[in-house]
């Protein structure tokens, strides 16, 4: 899962180091409109659904943060 994590968000936001940053939202790598896409990849990719509470900061700071959240979205 992780790997596919780091696979969409490559697509949509080339030239991030989206395996080791930490503070992708935090240091302005990625911005609303790239969640947004972001979002809709994961939920079509995942088959989840991701609710607007979950769009907080933290939820996306990281990989391992958009792992946790498509996990916990799959119940």
């Amino acid at each position: 899962m992780r790997e596919q994590v780091i696979s969409i968000l490559s697509e949509l936001c080339p030239g991030v180091d989206f395996e080791h940053e930490t503070a992708l939202i935090d240091d302005g790598l990625v911005d609303s409109l790239d969640i947004v896409s972001i979002v809709s990849e994961l939920m079509d990719t995942f088959e989840v659904e991701i609710s607007v509470e979950d769009l907080q900061p933290e939820n996306f700071n990281s990989v391992d943060a958009i792992v946790k959240l498509i996990q916990a979205a799959q119940g």
